[in-house]
């Protein structure tokens, strides 16, 4: 695998510049609404831990159904016109509900966050499908890079800043700011080119044949190993990394991480820590993903790493050292995510694409939602310390990145050795 690097790609690809532009317009605006409804929801709940955990787990159990339908929308429908029309359903639902005063209730939080769900989930498999045909494949690796750079760094400065303009100036200006995110985020998208399905891939026919689609994307998933393996990956991490993720929720409202005070703050520079630790680790690391003899272990080792920085992050005090472990341990999950990502993009042929992209998230997001669930209700009936389910999804993590590395890393040595010769 040869990849240009970050800037040369960007000089050398404009339109991949504008998309990754309006990505980090829209991933930094997410956070100011992500952490206003986890403040909302425990207003309305009395910091109640599963009310909290609600939140993340409405949004993976309703991103879950959606996606093999958003995914099979991206192999039939144009993926620019896509992306452009998630975002202004967005930019309408999060206005109607600040303008009617519809977020009073954890009801009310609920359904906001299953309506931008929505949105998202039509964006994200529209988008994935549609990278490939803007970049060429040597491009594909750093292109991936850039992208969960981007994500990362614009969570750390959308949660950091989020959490300091919710702390002083409440949440509906944090979500006025969002909305105003997901319509420059529709302006940019609109101009850049056609990105597929091409008339010739287009197909056509009712519902029934729609259905039919996203079946055979899922033969087509199960009949190629090559491309199922690497589909499960990221649902291997969400094992514990959904947990996690409602976790820092958790920790944030109840650390002291020195002159930083807990609630929106806190959380706020845990998720920081978590988002640029997630982009520091891909763009680190990416020389390596191409060095062959290393590619068949990627997965399974930062996987491993991932959890054994979380089984750090439970026995070490609250203070700089759990944003420290938080940092390297989603780096290590940011190495997982980019890698995987390449290869079903290098591995998919195009007009496949939206539908394993659709699958690829279907898995992740209905594991975080278990996940997620599963640690919010443990907390509300007091069956473990907070500690000790941060210790269990560590070794939950470690226990998927070792069957990796015994049962997947074979099979991917001798797929890309069968592609070499």
């Amino acid at each position: 695998m040869t990849s240009p690097g970050y800037v040369e790609l960007l000089r050398s690809n404009r339109t991949f510049g504008r998309l990754w532009g309006s990505n980090m317009i829209l991933y930094i605006g997410d956070w100011f609404t992500v952490l206003a409804m986890f403040i909302l929801a425990g207003e309305a709940s009395d910091n109640s831990p599963l009310a909290i955990a609600g939140v993340l787990a409405v949004r993976s159990f309703t991103f879950a159904p959606l996606e093999p339908i958003t995914g099979m929308l991206a192999d039939r429908f144009p993926r620019k016109t896509l992306m452009v029309l998630a975002n202004i359903f967005s930019f309408l639902t999060l206005t109607s509900f600040i303008l009617l005063g519809l977020l009073d209730s954890l009801f009310s939080v609920y359904v906001l966050a299953m309506l931008l769900v929505l949105g998202r989930a039509t964006y994200d498999p529209a988008q994935t499908a549609y990278l490939p045909r803007v970049c060429d494949e040597d491009e594909l690796l750093t292109a991936n890079a850039l992208i969960s750079g981007g994500w990362s760094a614009s969570m750390g400065i959308g949660a950091g800043i989020a959490g300091f303009v919710i702390s002083q100036y409440g949440v509906e200006t944090g979500l006025m700011i969002d909305s105003v995110t997901f319509l420059v985020a529709a302006v940019v998208i609109s101009t850049l080119p056609h990105g597929g399905p091409d008339p010739d891939e287009k197909r056509g026919g009712g519902a029934v044949e729609m259905f039919k689609d996203i079946f055979a994307g899922w033969g087509f998933i199960l009949k190629r190993p090559e491309i199922s393996r690497i589909v499960l990956a990221k649902g291997m991490w969400a094992t514990g990394g959904g947990a996690q993720i409602f976790l820092l929720i958790i920790i944030g409202m109840e650390a002291d991480f020195g002159d930083i005070s807990t609630g929106a703050a806190g959380i706020g520079v845990l998720y920081m820590a978590r988002g640029f630790g997630s982009g520091f680790g891909p763009i680190v690391t990416r020389p390596l993903m191409t060095v062959t003899r290393y590619m068949p272990y990627i997965i399974g080792l930062s996987l491993g790493g991932a959890g054994l920085l979380y089984v750090g992050v439970s026995q070490a005090e609250w203070g700089i050292w759990t944003l420290i472990l938080v940092f390297f341990s989603h780096g290590c999950s940011g190495i997982s995510w980019v890698f995987s990502t390449t290869l079903l993009q290098r591995r998919t042929d195009n007009d496949w694409m939206g539908r394993v992209a659709g699958t690829d998230n279907l898995i992740i997001v209905l594991t975080m939602g278990v996940s997620t669930i599963a640690a919010g209700y443990i907390l509300e009936e007091g069956l473990v310390t907070l500690r000790e389910i941060l210790l269990v999804t560590g070794l939950v993590q470690l226990a998927v990145g070792t069957l990796w590395l015994l049962l997947a890393s074979p099979r991917e040595k001798a797929f890309i050795a069968s592609r070499a010769a």
